[in-house]
């Protein structure tokens, strides 16, 4: 989550990684090299490889500024882990996420606990200066990817924004998409569920002003061994003004005059 989602040519980027329920947040992390697979800011075709920029328990995990114009792709993967889960709260996930396939057949085995192998794959979309799009629309070829196919940062209220969710390359079809808005007050998260079309593809309206936040998930039975579920997940963060001046976001999860 960046402090700023639209900023001016020479602010400053103050980036934080936190973690969130129902949009709401729960962690502040410090930057862990050894456990960041990627990590990099795309401007058009211009990459800087923040891996080679962000210091290790740093917090926040970038602060620099930006002298490019235009819309800013920051991109981080995080490398995979694995975690045992309880068996009740595994077969919860697997109903609130559509794959009531998998939870009949975990329902009807004994395991106490299910090991799960998982991966984050997250994106935040800034603006800095003026809305060009920049290609902020072409896919970053990760293995499980939210992809924007219009540019919410030139919108308008009612405006329909398409969003596609690709697994290996291919339209993810039938996936669940959570969307959440945070109002810019800070005081109301509106949530929605989503499901892919056979293109992969949802479609939601920018309805508030606000900070989105789309999230899936994409599970199947582990080809590793040492996992009996591998689960992928994929994050997307951006912003909606109609007046398209947006103040310090990140206040707004609680952690008041702090920046």
């Amino acid at each position: 989550m960046p402090e700023n989602l639209v900023l001016h040519k020479g602010d400053k980027l103050n980036l934080h990684l936190i973690t969130v329920n129902q949009f709401n947040l729960t962690n502040e992390l410090k930057y862990e090299a050894s456990k960041t697979a990627k990590f990099s800011i795309q401007n058009g075709k211009k990459e800087i490889d923040l891996l080679t920029v962000a210091k290790d328990s740093a917090s926040p995990i970038i602060s620099m500024p930006l002298e490019s114009d235009g819309l800013h792709t920051i991109h981080m993967v995080r490398k995979s882990i694995n975690d045992d889960i309880e068996s009740d709260d595994f077969i919860k996930l697997l109903e609130d996420e559509g794959y009531t396939q998998y939870a009949e057949k975990a329902k009807n085995g004994s395991k106490d606990s299910f090991r799960e192998k998982y991966t984050w794959y997250l994106k935040s979309l800034i603006e800095v200066e003026k809305n060009s799009p920049n290609g902020f629309e072409k896919p970053l070829n990760d293995e499980f990817e939210i992809i924007l196919k219009d540019n919410p940062y030139k919108g308008s209220y009612g405006d329909d924004i398409i969003a596609q969710v690709r697994l290996r390359g291919k339209p993810a079809v039938n996936v669940v998409v959570m969307s959440y808005i945070r109002t810019l007050s800070g005081a109301n998260v509106f949530a929605q569920k989503l499901s892919t079309d056979k293109e992969g593809q949802i479609y939601f309206k920018l309805s508030r002003e606000g900070i989105y936040l789309l999230r899936a998930l994409y599970t199947e039975p582990s080809k590793d061994k040492g996992a009996d579920f591998e689960t992928w997940m994929a994050s997307y963060t951006f912003g909606f003004t109609s007046s398209n001046e947006m103040p310090n976001t990140y206040k707004e999860f609680g952690f008041g005059n702090k920046h």
